[in-house]
This record gives structure tokens, C-alpha cells and sequence, in this order.
């Protein structure tokens, strides 16, 4: 449709009359260039598109507390981490199985031990991040008064909640304590098992069992702060449970996940972490 009062010519005299030029159109060597410099740009800007998504594999201990330290991080560096929480064990069959994870966050260092010697990470050896702390939690109106190791062994108790053994390092910590403080013939049979350290909190919880050997990471969380107590199982008891991570070899983001170590390692989210129930590693 034309405008009313306005004709319109597309000869180099019209064009040239009304103050217009005729645009030239690209050689082929302009062409060439700019596809040229366009894809020079996608090969550079794709690593860092990719950078910006770190998908991690964490410990069902790190639940509780990871979050806002995943958000300080964003803030800090614009990279989103996207974790994903189960067992260590889980986690580590799942990455030597090929699942498309940038990090490994495990509970302790025997896991991510595993993903080296399959040869499924950068590092030769894990990198310690943290040392968690086991405890024995009950809810208010258990009715175990007063809350003890010892009292595990009484007619009141009858039912434990625990990890895992076999998945789970507070699990196996767990057990280990009550073999090395004579418990474990009289509680065996009281034990309620759950898949990680999160469902054992849960049970706790629940109800579903009336008291749990959970992690200082979830007693420390304001749901179960309000909601019961707990007494800390003595560190001599068991081994350290000091928590390591790797990065995974077939990572694209292998870049955002050292700086996420780097971030998390740092004195102020140690000050965090150690708040929330995880000791620095020093």
C-alpha cells in the first residue's frame, strides 16, 4: 500500500534526487569474514554459556545448608549450581555409570576415592572440604528422658533410625560407634534402616522411629532445632568423617567447578559451614 501523496522509484535518479544511496551489497570476502567472525565467537562464548551451569552431585548431609551457599555463590560469579542430593554411594555408582555431573560432593573420601580410581576425575586425590560430626537426635515427646548412648540399650528404646551402612558414611559411622561403645548386640535388632542420612532425620522426625543417629548438618536445621534434642556422639567412637569432593573428568564446566571448591574453601563460607555443623578442614 503506498503512502498518500508519496511516489516511490527505485532508479539511481529518484534515489540519488531525494538524498538516498543504494546500499552495496557484501562481497564475497565481507561474507566470508563475518561468518568467519561469528563462529570465532561461538567457539569462545559456548565454554562460558556452559560455564554458567554447574551440575552437582552432593551428599544427602549437605542439603540442609548448601542452598544459601549456592545462592552467594551465584551472586558472586553469576554461575547457577543445580545439586542434586542422595546417598554418596548412590552418587558415585551413578557418575562411574556416566551421569552428566560437573562435581561430586560426597560425605567422605572413601566415594569420591571410588570416582578416581575408575578414572572418572581430574584430581589424583580428593580434595577434603569439611569434617562432619555424628549425633543421636530424639523428638521432645519421645519420652526418653534423659536422652543418652547408654539409654539405646534400655526396654524404652525400640526403634533406631540409621543410614545405610553401606551408602552412607554417617551410617557406617554410626555403626561404628555403637560396635566401639558395646552397644551394637542390644540395638541391632532396634534399627530402623534408611537409604541416607536425611531419610534416617526423617524417620526421627516422623515418628517412625524414636530416635536417630543423624548428622550435626540436619540437628542444627530449624525444623528439627524446634522439634527435639540431641546429644553428640563422641569422635572417638568412630572414624573422621572428613567429606571430599572431585570433579568429574567428562565435565564441561570443569572451570566454574574449581571456582566453587575455591569459593567454598574460602574463610568466609568455612565460617558458614562451621556454623551449620561442619568443621573447617584446616
Amino acid at each position: 500500500m503506498r503512502t498518500p501523496g508519496f511516489c516511490y522509484s527505485d532508479s539511481p535518479d529518484f534515489l540519488k534526487g531525494h538524498g538516498f544511496t543504494r546500499a552495496k551489497a557484501p562481497s564475497r570476502r565481507e561474507w566470508a569474514l563475518a561468518r568467519a567472525a561469528i563462529l570465532l565467537a561461538l567457539f569462545f562464548l559456548t565454554p562460558l554459556a556452559r560455564a554458567q551451569t554447574l551440575r552437582l552431585a552432593a551428599a544427602a548431609d549437605l542439603q540442609p545448608l548448601l542452598p544459601p551457599i549456592l545462592s552467594a555463590f551465584h551472586q558472586q560469579t553469576g554461575i547457577t549450581v543445580l545439586p542434586s542430593y542422595e546417598s554418596s554411594a548412590t552418587l558415585a555408582t551413578e557418575i562411574i555409570n556416566g551421569a552428566p555431573f560437573d562435581l561430586f560432593m560426597a560425605a567422605d573420601m572413601s566415594f569420591p576415592q571410588r570416582i578416581i580410581d575408575a578414572g572418572k576425575a581430574t584430581e589424583s586425590h580428593p580434595v577434603a572440604y569439611a569434617r562432619g560430626t555424628l549425633v543421636l537426635w530424639t523428638r521432645y515427646g519421645s519420652g526418653i528422658q534423659p536422652l543418652s548412648l547408654d539409654s539405646l540399650s534400655g526396654p524404652h528404646v525400640h526403634s533406631i533410625a540409621v543410614a545405610n551402612a553401606q551408602h552412607a558414611p554417617y551410617g557406617r559411622a554410626a555403626q561404628d560407634a555403637l560396635q566401639h561403645l558395646g552397644l551394637f548386640p542390644a540395638t541391632r535388632p532396634k534399627l530402623v534402616i534408611a537409604e541416607n542420612i536425611a531419610q534416617a532425620a526423617q524417620y526421627a522426625d516422623s515418628g517412625n522411629a524414636q530416635v536417630g543417629f543423624i548428622s550435626l548438618t540436619s540437628a542444627l536445621t530449624p525444623r528439627l532445632r524446634a522439634d527435639g534434642h540431641y546429644v553428640v556422639v563422641p569422635q572417638t567412637a568412630y572414624a573422621p568423617i572428613v567429606q571430599g569432593a572431585v570433579i568429574v573428568r567428562s565435565s564441561a564446566s570443569a572451570t566454574a567447578a574449581e571456582r566453587f571448591l575455591d569459593f567454598l574453601r574460602s574463610p568466609r563460607i568455612a565460617r558458614i559451614l562451621a556454623a551449620r555443623g561442619l568443621e573447617p578442614i584446616h
